[in-house]
């Protein structure tokens, strides 16, 4: 069994916001894998399919970003998943909109759900998917929470979701595929705008 979790924020007042990337992302890999995440287990939403006659969790974490480890290390746990089984979609305010940077292991990266998965796995060999979404003005931290919680502007709603449409393909070929060539065909790099961004 493998385990893809897509984390993000329960609650249609967080659907379409930054923060919910991980979310949509999976949604669009469980369309392509032809179910619907709707099971609850494990402060979970998820659903079981088979991707290249592989079998694959699906898991949506309901425990909200912070807490994601939580739900992530109990479905682990009862299936016995490997590390190297695992794979997480997640926003990244480090990247600019339309990047989808993906990693076979290392630190969170500041992204607080990443963070408690690692503390609750014990360990940081994790795979991530990491979907930029841009940042609030840099230094101004008092603005990260507004930031996470808004949605993508209009005029970068297309790039946006070309990358998560990438995501989900990379979260795809990552079940049956060698993990550097899914490196090589899905990261997207997209130039950091110089212009500050408004909320």
């Amino acid at each position: 069994m493998k385990l893809i979790a897509g984390l993000g924020n329960p609650g249609k007042e967080y659907a379409e916001t930054r923060h919910n990337s991980g979310y949509m992302a999976i949604d669009r890999l469980a369309e392509k894998a032809g179910v619907s995440i709707t099971t609850e287990k494990w402060k979970a939403l998820t659903a079981v399919c088979r991707i290249e006659g592989q079998a694959v969790l699906l898991l949506k974490p309901l425990t909200y970003m912070n807490n994601s480890g939580s739900a992530v290390s109990q479905a682990v746990s009862f299936y016995k998943i490997e590390p190297e089984d695992i794979l997480i979609i997640h926003d990244d305010m480090d990247l600019p909109v339309g990047s989808v940077r993906i990693r076979k292991r290392g630190s969170s990266g500041g992204q607080k759900g990443m963070k408690s998965i690692l503390q609750c796995l014990g360990t940081d060999e994790i795979a991530r998917i990491r979907i930029g979404v841009g940042h609030s003005r840099r230094g101004e931290h008092d603005l990260v929470p507004d930031w996470v919680l808004s949605p993508i502007p209009k005029a970068e709603r297309q790039i946006f979701d070309d990358s998560i449409r990438a995501a989900a393909d990379a979260a795809y070929a990552w079940v049956h595929e060698d993990m550097d060539i899914v490196m090589s065909k899905y990261n997207i790099k997209v130039k950091e705008s110089e212009e500050k961004p408004s909320l």
